[in-house]
Protein backbone atom coordinates (compact mmCIF):
# COMPACT_ATOMS: atom_id res chain seq x y z
CA UNK A 1 0.00 0.00 0.00
CA UNK A 2 1.77 3.14 -1.21
CA UNK A 3 -0.72 5.74 -0.04
CA UNK A 4 0.14 7.48 3.23
CA UNK A 5 -2.49 7.07 5.91
CA UNK A 6 -3.51 10.33 7.50
CA UNK A 7 -4.47 9.77 11.14
CA UNK A 8 -7.43 11.56 12.63
CA UNK A 9 -7.15 13.61 15.78
CA UNK A 10 -7.15 11.84 19.15
CA UNK A 11 -10.54 10.68 20.33
CA UNK A 12 -11.66 12.00 23.74
CA UNK A 13 -11.11 9.50 26.55
CA UNK A 14 -14.80 9.56 27.41
CA UNK A 15 -15.71 8.59 23.84
CA UNK A 16 -13.24 5.70 23.89
CA UNK A 17 -14.60 4.46 27.21
CA UNK A 18 -18.17 4.63 25.94
CA UNK A 19 -17.26 2.75 22.75
CA UNK A 20 -15.46 0.08 24.74
CA UNK A 21 -18.40 -0.30 27.12
CA UNK A 22 -20.79 -0.74 24.19
CA UNK A 23 -18.65 -3.48 22.66
CA UNK A 24 -18.31 -5.29 25.99
CA UNK A 25 -22.07 -5.14 26.55
CA UNK A 26 -22.82 -6.57 23.13
CA UNK A 27 -20.22 -9.30 23.53
CA UNK A 28 -21.53 -10.32 26.94
CA UNK A 29 -25.13 -10.40 25.68
CA UNK A 30 -24.15 -12.72 22.81
CA UNK A 31 -22.63 -15.44 24.98
CA UNK A 32 -23.95 -18.75 26.19
CA UNK A 33 -22.62 -20.11 29.46
CA UNK A 34 -19.95 -22.75 29.05
CA UNK A 35 -19.35 -22.23 25.33
CA UNK A 36 -16.74 -20.22 23.52
CA UNK A 37 -18.32 -18.06 20.81
CA UNK A 38 -17.06 -17.82 17.25
CA UNK A 39 -16.17 -14.41 15.86
CA UNK A 40 -15.54 -12.60 12.59
CA UNK A 41 -13.51 -9.43 12.86
CA UNK A 42 -11.96 -6.74 10.71
CA UNK A 43 -8.20 -6.90 11.06
CA UNK A 44 -7.35 -3.99 8.80
CA UNK A 45 -3.78 -2.97 8.10
CA UNK A 46 -0.91 -2.79 10.61
CA UNK A 47 -1.68 0.89 11.47
CA UNK A 48 -4.96 -0.15 13.07
CA UNK A 49 -2.93 -0.86 16.22
CA UNK A 50 -2.37 2.92 16.39
CA UNK A 51 -6.08 3.73 16.09
CA UNK A 52 -7.22 4.41 19.64
CA UNK A 53 -10.88 3.70 18.95
CA UNK A 54 -10.31 0.34 17.29
CA UNK A 55 -7.85 -0.67 20.01
CA UNK A 56 -10.35 0.24 22.73
CA UNK A 57 -13.13 -1.68 20.99
CA UNK A 58 -11.10 -4.81 20.27
CA UNK A 59 -9.53 -4.91 23.73
CA UNK A 60 -12.96 -4.57 25.33
CA UNK A 61 -14.27 -7.40 23.15
CA UNK A 62 -11.51 -9.75 24.22
CA UNK A 63 -12.00 -8.76 27.83
CA UNK A 64 -15.69 -9.69 27.67
CA UNK A 65 -15.00 -13.17 26.25
CA UNK A 66 -14.15 -16.24 28.31
CA UNK A 67 -10.42 -16.80 28.26
CA UNK A 68 -9.71 -19.25 25.42
CA UNK A 69 -7.62 -22.37 25.82
CA UNK A 70 -6.33 -21.72 22.29
CA UNK A 71 -7.16 -19.67 19.20
CA UNK A 72 -7.85 -21.06 15.73
CA UNK A 73 -7.35 -18.30 13.17
CA UNK A 74 -8.57 -18.22 9.57
CA UNK A 75 -7.20 -15.12 7.85
CA UNK A 76 -8.01 -13.53 4.50
CA UNK A 77 -4.27 -13.45 3.82
CA UNK A 78 -3.66 -17.16 3.48
CA UNK A 79 -5.31 -19.01 0.63
CA UNK A 80 -4.04 -22.56 0.13
CA UNK A 81 -5.71 -25.78 -0.91
CA UNK A 82 -6.13 -28.26 0.58
CA UNK A 83 -6.73 -26.88 4.06
CA UNK A 84 -3.26 -26.23 5.39
CA UNK A 85 -2.14 -25.98 9.00
CA UNK A 86 0.48 -23.40 9.87
CA UNK A 87 3.45 -23.61 12.21
CA UNK A 88 3.03 -25.85 15.25
CA UNK A 89 6.30 -25.00 16.96
CA UNK A 90 7.36 -21.85 18.76
CA UNK A 91 9.71 -19.32 17.23
CA UNK A 92 8.53 -19.36 13.62
CA UNK A 93 8.75 -15.74 12.34
CA UNK A 94 5.68 -13.71 11.49
CA UNK A 95 4.72 -13.14 7.87
CA UNK A 96 4.98 -9.42 7.07
CA UNK A 97 2.65 -9.64 4.11
CA UNK A 98 2.28 -5.92 3.39
CA UNK A 99 4.34 -3.18 1.81
CA UNK A 100 4.82 0.56 1.87
CA UNK A 101 4.53 1.00 5.65
CA UNK A 102 7.04 2.49 8.12
CA UNK A 103 9.87 0.20 9.21
CA UNK A 104 8.55 -0.19 12.76
CA UNK A 105 5.68 -2.37 11.52
CA UNK A 106 8.21 -4.88 10.18
CA UNK A 107 9.81 -5.19 13.60
CA UNK A 108 6.60 -6.36 15.29
CA UNK A 109 6.80 -9.67 17.10
CA UNK A 110 4.03 -11.83 18.54
CA UNK A 111 5.59 -14.87 20.25
CA UNK A 112 2.39 -16.77 21.03
CA UNK A 113 2.78 -20.38 22.14
CA UNK A 114 2.40 -22.98 19.42
CA UNK A 115 -0.65 -25.24 19.42
CA UNK A 116 0.39 -28.70 18.19
CA UNK A 117 -2.40 -30.34 20.16
CA UNK A 118 -4.97 -28.12 18.48
CA UNK A 119 -3.43 -28.93 15.09
CA UNK A 120 -3.88 -32.65 15.76
CA UNK A 121 -7.46 -32.06 16.88
CA UNK A 122 -8.25 -30.04 13.74
CA UNK A 123 -6.83 -32.84 11.63
CA UNK A 124 -9.08 -35.34 13.38
CA UNK A 125 -12.17 -33.16 12.91
CA UNK A 126 -11.53 -32.61 9.22
CA UNK A 127 -10.92 -36.28 8.45
CA UNK A 128 -12.33 -38.10 6.65
CA UNK A 129 -13.45 -36.09 3.67
CA UNK A 130 -11.18 -33.08 3.98
CA UNK A 131 -7.56 -33.40 2.97
CA UNK A 132 -5.14 -31.60 5.28
CA UNK A 133 -1.65 -30.33 4.50
CA UNK A 134 1.05 -28.87 6.75
CA UNK A 135 3.22 -25.77 6.37
CA UNK A 136 5.53 -25.97 9.41
CA UNK A 137 7.50 -22.83 8.47
CA UNK A 138 4.44 -20.67 7.86
CA UNK A 139 4.06 -18.13 10.68
CA UNK A 140 1.12 -15.89 11.50
CA UNK A 141 0.32 -13.25 8.88
CA UNK A 142 -0.89 -9.75 9.69
CA UNK A 143 -4.53 -10.79 9.40
CA UNK A 144 -3.84 -13.05 12.37
CA UNK A 145 -1.35 -11.26 14.57
CA UNK A 146 -2.52 -7.63 14.20
CA UNK A 147 -5.84 -8.17 16.03
CA UNK A 148 -4.20 -10.54 18.50
CA UNK A 149 -1.68 -7.84 19.44
CA UNK A 150 -4.64 -5.93 20.84
CA UNK A 151 -6.86 -8.76 22.05
CA UNK A 152 -4.19 -10.80 23.83
CA UNK A 153 -1.17 -8.50 24.08
CA UNK A 154 0.75 -10.82 26.41
CA UNK A 155 0.89 -13.41 23.60
CA UNK A 156 0.14 -16.10 26.15
CA UNK A 157 -2.66 -17.99 24.37
CA UNK A 158 -1.64 -20.76 21.92
CA UNK A 159 -2.48 -19.90 18.31
CA UNK A 160 -2.90 -22.04 15.21
CA UNK A 161 -3.58 -20.54 11.79
CA UNK A 162 -5.18 -22.55 9.00
CA UNK A 163 -5.60 -21.58 5.38
CA UNK A 164 -8.65 -20.70 3.35
CA UNK A 165 -8.86 -23.74 1.04
CA UNK A 166 -11.51 -22.12 -1.15
CA UNK A 167 -13.45 -18.88 -1.50
CA UNK A 168 -16.79 -20.68 -1.98
CA UNK A 169 -19.14 -19.68 0.88
CA UNK A 170 -21.00 -22.97 1.39
CA UNK A 171 -17.78 -25.00 1.43
CA UNK A 172 -16.31 -22.66 4.01
CA UNK A 173 -19.48 -22.94 6.08
CA UNK A 174 -19.08 -26.72 6.07
CA UNK A 175 -15.43 -26.35 7.07
CA UNK A 176 -16.50 -24.21 10.01
CA UNK A 177 -19.21 -26.71 10.94
CA UNK A 178 -16.59 -29.46 11.20
CA UNK A 179 -14.63 -27.24 13.57
CA UNK A 180 -17.67 -26.46 15.74
CA UNK A 181 -16.79 -28.98 18.52
CA UNK A 182 -13.69 -26.92 19.30
CA UNK A 183 -15.88 -24.29 20.89
CA UNK A 184 -16.89 -26.75 23.62
CA UNK A 185 -13.18 -27.27 24.26
CA UNK A 186 -12.53 -23.59 24.92
CA UNK A 187 -11.08 -22.78 21.50
CA UNK A 188 -11.86 -19.35 20.07
CA UNK A 189 -12.49 -19.66 16.31
CA UNK A 190 -11.74 -16.38 14.53
CA UNK A 191 -12.49 -15.52 10.92
CA UNK A 192 -10.35 -12.49 10.14
CA UNK A 193 -11.11 -10.25 7.17
CA UNK A 194 -12.79 -6.89 6.59
CA UNK A 195 -16.45 -6.39 5.81
CA UNK A 196 -15.63 -4.01 2.97
CA UNK A 197 -12.20 -4.01 1.37
CA UNK A 198 -12.29 -1.96 -1.81
CA UNK A 199 -8.79 -0.52 -1.41
CA UNK A 200 -8.33 0.16 -5.15
CA UNK A 201 -11.36 2.46 -5.10
CA UNK A 202 -10.42 4.61 -2.11
CA UNK A 203 -9.54 8.23 -2.78
CA UNK A 204 -9.40 9.62 0.74
CA UNK A 205 -6.79 8.02 2.98
CA UNK A 206 -7.69 9.78 6.20
CA UNK A 207 -8.37 7.17 8.86
CA UNK A 208 -11.64 8.95 9.67
CA UNK A 209 -12.67 9.40 6.02
CA UNK A 210 -16.41 9.10 5.36
CA UNK A 211 -17.36 5.80 3.71
CA UNK A 212 -17.87 5.78 -0.05
CA UNK A 213 -21.42 4.91 -1.07
CA UNK A 214 -20.45 1.37 -2.08
CA UNK A 215 -18.96 0.74 1.37
CA UNK A 216 -21.94 2.02 3.35
CA UNK A 217 -24.42 0.30 1.04
CA UNK A 218 -22.71 -3.08 1.37
CA UNK A 219 -22.35 -2.61 5.12
CA UNK A 220 -26.04 -1.85 5.54
CA UNK A 221 -26.98 -4.86 3.42
CA UNK A 222 -24.66 -7.09 5.48
CA UNK A 223 -26.03 -5.79 8.79
CA UNK A 224 -29.60 -6.55 7.75
CA UNK A 225 -28.79 -9.93 6.23
CA UNK A 226 -26.65 -11.05 9.16
CA UNK A 227 -29.39 -10.09 11.61
CA UNK A 228 -31.82 -12.21 9.60
CA UNK A 229 -29.50 -15.21 9.74
CA UNK A 230 -30.08 -16.05 6.06
CA UNK A 231 -27.06 -18.09 4.96
CA UNK A 232 -28.16 -18.39 1.34
CA UNK A 233 -28.65 -14.64 1.06
CA UNK A 234 -25.23 -14.04 2.60
CA UNK A 235 -23.67 -16.57 0.23
CA UNK A 236 -25.16 -14.60 -2.67
CA UNK A 237 -23.28 -11.48 -1.54
CA UNK A 238 -22.07 -10.87 -5.08
CA UNK A 239 -25.61 -9.60 -5.78
CA UNK A 240 -25.53 -7.17 -2.84
CA UNK A 241 -25.42 -3.39 -3.31
CA UNK A 242 -21.87 -2.13 -3.76
CA UNK A 243 -20.38 -5.62 -3.84
CA UNK A 244 -18.31 -5.04 -6.98
CA UNK A 245 -16.39 -2.25 -5.27
CA UNK A 246 -16.58 -3.47 -1.67
CA UNK A 247 -14.92 -6.76 -2.67
CA UNK A 248 -13.02 -6.72 -5.97
CA UNK A 249 -11.73 -10.03 -4.59
CA UNK A 250 -13.71 -11.87 -1.95
CA UNK A 251 -11.02 -13.19 0.39
CA UNK A 252 -11.73 -10.56 3.07
CA UNK A 253 -15.44 -11.35 3.26
CA UNK A 254 -15.52 -15.14 3.08
CA UNK A 255 -13.79 -15.94 6.41
CA UNK A 256 -17.21 -14.93 7.75
CA UNK A 257 -18.57 -18.26 6.51
CA UNK A 258 -16.08 -20.25 8.58
CA UNK A 259 -17.31 -18.27 11.58
CA UNK A 260 -20.94 -18.90 10.67
CA UNK A 261 -20.29 -22.63 10.29
CA UNK A 262 -18.48 -22.82 13.61
CA UNK A 263 -21.31 -20.82 15.14
CA UNK A 264 -23.84 -23.46 14.20
CA UNK A 265 -26.14 -21.48 11.94
CA UNK A 266 -28.92 -21.39 14.56
CA UNK A 267 -28.31 -18.05 16.28
CA UNK A 268 -27.95 -14.86 14.20
CA UNK A 269 -24.63 -13.10 14.68
CA UNK A 270 -24.50 -10.11 17.00
CA UNK A 271 -22.57 -7.04 15.84
CA UNK A 272 -19.95 -6.10 18.41
CA UNK A 273 -18.02 -3.45 16.48
CA UNK A 274 -19.28 -1.19 13.70
CA UNK A 275 -18.18 2.04 12.09
CA UNK A 276 -15.49 2.71 9.49
CA UNK A 277 -11.71 2.97 9.10
CA UNK A 278 -10.47 4.65 5.88
CA UNK A 279 -14.11 4.50 4.87
CA UNK A 280 -14.09 0.69 5.05
CA UNK A 281 -16.59 -1.10 7.26
CA UNK A 282 -15.18 -2.45 10.53
CA UNK A 283 -18.34 -4.42 11.27
CA UNK A 284 -17.39 -7.44 13.36
CA UNK A 285 -19.71 -10.08 14.76
CA UNK A 286 -19.97 -12.74 17.44
CA UNK A 287 -22.00 -15.95 17.40
CA UNK A 288 -22.93 -17.67 20.65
Amino acid sequence: MDEELKPSGPAPAADLAAAAATVARHAAAAQLDGRMPAVYLGHGAPPLVDDALWVAQLAAWAGALPRPTAILMVSAHWEAAPTTLGATRAGVPLVYDFYGFPERYYRTVYPAPAAPGLAARVGDLLAPGEQVAHAPERGLDHGAYVPLLVMYPKADVPVLQISLPTLEPHRLFELGARLRPLRDEGVLVIGSGFLTHGLPFLRDFRTDAPPPAWSSEFDQWAATTLAGGDLDALAAFRDAPGSRYAHPRTEHFVPLFVTLGAGGGQTPPVTTIDGYFLGLSKRSVQIA
